[in-house]
C-alpha cells in the first residue's frame, strides 16, 4: 500500500500540520482512497491491515454510512487476494426466496423459472473475497446453509447433485448488535462465532471528530473538480458547524452535505449556511468539541469572557439564528437575549444578523 501524507497535503493545498494524517491508496484500486486522522479510526485501520494479512473471516459492525464497505474493500485490496474478485451482496436488498439462489446459484430446472444454470455469488468469488452486507437481515433457514459454506468452504447450488469446493474469504457487515440478535434468536450463534473471527467496529463520525475536516476537504475536491473548480476552502464558521453537528448519517451524510454546499454556494468560500445542517428541532447538534488550542486559550481568562466568546462563536456557527444558537448552548432563548443585551450595554456588538432584535 502507498502511504504518502505529504503529497496528499500538497495536492489538496493544505498547510503543514503536526496532526497525523493517513490517506491510504489501495494497491490495485486507485479510486479506493481511505482517509482518516482521528486516533479512533486510525486504530481501526491498523487492525484492518493486520486482518488483511490473514485469510480469517471478518465481521465489520457500525452505523449506516460509517464506511463498512470501504473498509471491506480496503482489506481485500491489501490482502493476497487483491487480484481475485471482490463480490458484494446486500442481504437486505434481496427477498428471502431469491437470496438463496443469488448466494449459492442454481441448476437448470431447480425451480419454476430456472431455465438455465446460474453461478451464485459465493462461487463467483472463488479466489477472492465475498462481502455479505447487512448479514443480520438473512433468514434463519438460509443462515444454516451459509454456516456449512463458511465451515467447509463448499457451495451447494439449488438443485445441485454435489457440493463444490470454493476458495473464498468472507467479510460480513452489520449495523445491528449481533450478540443481541443471537439472544433474541434471530441470528444463529454458531454462525456468529464463525464470522466473528476478527471483529472490527467502525466508530460513528461524531465519535471521530478529527476526521471531519479532512473528509470535508476531500469531498470538496472530489465534487468541485467535476467542473471548473470554484471553491478552495471552507469558512471558519462552516468548519465549526461541521464539527458541532451530530452527523446521524455519518460519512455518507457529510459527503451529501458538501455536495449540496457546492451547488448552493455563490462565493469562492463554502459558508455555514450552504451546508444546511441544523434541523428545526436542533436534534442534529452537539456541543463543539474542545481542542487543545481552545483549552489553552481558556486557561487564565475570566469566566465571563469565555462564556461571551462561546455565545458569539455559536451565533457565527448558526448563521446568526438565535433559536438554534440557544439550542446548541442548551440555554433558553430568553437567557440568550439577556446575555446579548448585556454585551450591547458593554459596547460589544455581536456580529452579523445575531445583533438584530428578534
Amino acid at each position: 500500500m502507498t502511504l504518502d501524507a505529504e503529497s496528499f497535503r500538497v495536492e489538496a493545498g493544505m498547510p503543514d500540520s503536526a496532526t497525523p494524517f493517513y490517506p491510504v491508496r489501495a494497491r490495485h484500486d486507485p479510486a479506493d482512497d481511505f482517509i482518516c486522522c482521528d486516533p479512533a479510526m486510525v486504530a481501526v485501520l491498523q487492525r484492518a491491515r493486520q486482518a488483511a494479512e490473514s485469510g480469517a473471516s471478518v465481521l465489520i459492525s457500525g452505523e449506516s454510512g460509517t464506511g463498512k464497505e470501504v473498509i471491506a474493500r480496503h482489506i481485500h485490496n491489501a490482502s493476497g487476494r487483491a487480484k481475485g474478485p471482490f463480490i458484494a451482496l446486500n442481504c437486505a436488498a434481496i427477498p428471502d426466496h431469491l437470496l438463496e439462489s443469488e448466494l449459492f446459484g442454481h441448476e437448470r430446472g431447480a425451480f419454476s423459472g430456472a431455465i438455465g444454470r446460474r453461478i451464485g455469488k459465493l462461487e463467483a468469488a472463488d479466489g477472492g473475497t465475498i462481502l455479505l452486507d447487512e448479514i443480520s437481515e438473512m433468514d434463519l433457514r438460509l443462515q444454516a446453509k451459509l454456516l456449512r459454506a463458511v465451515q467447509e468452504r463448499e457451495v451447494d447450488r439449488v438443485g445441485g447433485q454435489r457440493p463444490m469446493k470454493v476458495d473464498i474469504r468472507i467479510i460480513a457487515t452489520t449495523n445491528k448488535d449481533l450478540q443481541s440478535e443471537v439472544k433474541k434468536q434471530t441470528f444463529r450463534e454458531d454462525l456468529f462465532f464463525r464470522l466473528n473471527v476478527i471483529p472490527l467496529h467502525i466508530p460513528s463520525l461524531r465519535h471521530r471528530p478529527d476526521d471531519i475536516p479532512e473528509l470535508a476537504r476531500y469531498f470538496l475536491r472530489k465534487y468541485d473538480s467535476r467542473s471548473a473548480p470554484r471553491f478552495r476552502s471552507f469558512s471558519d464558521a462552516s468548519m465549526i458547524a461541521m464539527r458541532a453537528y451530530h452527523w446521524p448519517g455519518n460519512v455518507r451524510e457529510l459527503e451529501n452535505a458538501v455536495n449540496r454546499a457546492i451547488v448552493l454556494a455563490t462565493e469562492n468560500e463554502i459558508r455555514g449556511q450552504c451546508l444546511d445542517l441544523f434541523p428545526p428541532d436542533g436534534a442534529g447538534t452537539r456541543p463543539v468539541p474542545a481542542v487543545a488550542g481552545q483549552a489553552v486559550a481558556a486557561a487564565g481568562r475570566p469566566l465571563w469572557q469565555i462564556e461571551r466568546d462561546a455565545i458569539i462563536d455559536t451565533l457565527i456557527m448558526t448563521g446568526g439564528n438565535r433559536t438554534r444558537a440557544a439550542e446548541v448552548l442548551d440555554i433558553s432563548i430568553r437567557c440568550l437575549r439577556n446575555k446579548l443585551q448585556l454585551y450591547a450595554s458593554q459596547g460589544f456588538t455581536p456580529p452579523g444578523p445575531a445583533s438584530r432584535t428578534d
